[in-house]
């Protein structure tokens, strides 16, 4: 990721809190975010949200480059509604631990709060909220990824499962 820590602003204080969202895909990350942005009176920023919005369900062999190049953007944009107080919420899974380390770090270096939420899904819950998307989506009721089998069993072992000393909040769907 081209983002640097310690750049910019670091803020003075006590201030608004950053809550990253880790999970699998179709966990219910953005279902989570959605009701924590409500009781905790933040903005919700989504890469599946600008990704969709850009490039519709397939922009191909490009869409890391992309994710990636929102991913800074949203980190930046981050910065700008905490400084003026407002808490911000992060739902794009953080999948490694390298990534839930680096915005960790990228915020505390500023002084900034940061939370990691951890949605655990069991491999049954998961198949079938899965499969509930793909239906909604198939029919056009939702503007969500499709994810069929082959992306899932790409995907899927991407996904390391944090460690509890990573976890500030571990929420265990059923």
């Amino acid at each position: 990721m081209n983002l640097r820590l310690g750049d910019d602003l670091i803020i003075p204080g006590k201030m608004a809190k950053v809550i990253l969202i880790c999970g699998k895909i179709c966990s219910g990350k953005s279902t989570y975010g959605e009701g924590l942005r409500l009781r905790e009176n933040a903005a919700l920023l989504s890469i599946d949200e600008i990704m969709l919005s850009l490039f519709g369900q397939h922009c191909g062999d490009k869409h890391d480059e992309y994710s990636e190049r929102a991913q800074i953007y949203l980190f930046h944009k981050s910065l700008e509604l905490i400084e003026v107080g407002v808490n911000v919420i992060l739902d794009w899974g953080f999948w490694s631990k390298e990534k839930r380390d680096f915005a960790k770090k990228f915020y505390h270096s500023r002084n900034i709060a940061c939370e990691i939420h951890y949605i655990d899904v069991s491999d049954k819950t998961w198949a079938a909220r899965l499969g509930k998307r793909n239906h909604a989506v198939l029919k056009g009721e939702v503007n969500a990824y499709y994810v069929d089998e082959n992306l899932a069993a790409k995907v899927v072992p991407l996904f390391e499962v944090p460690s509890e000393d990573e976890v500030d909040v571990w929420i265990k769907a059923t």
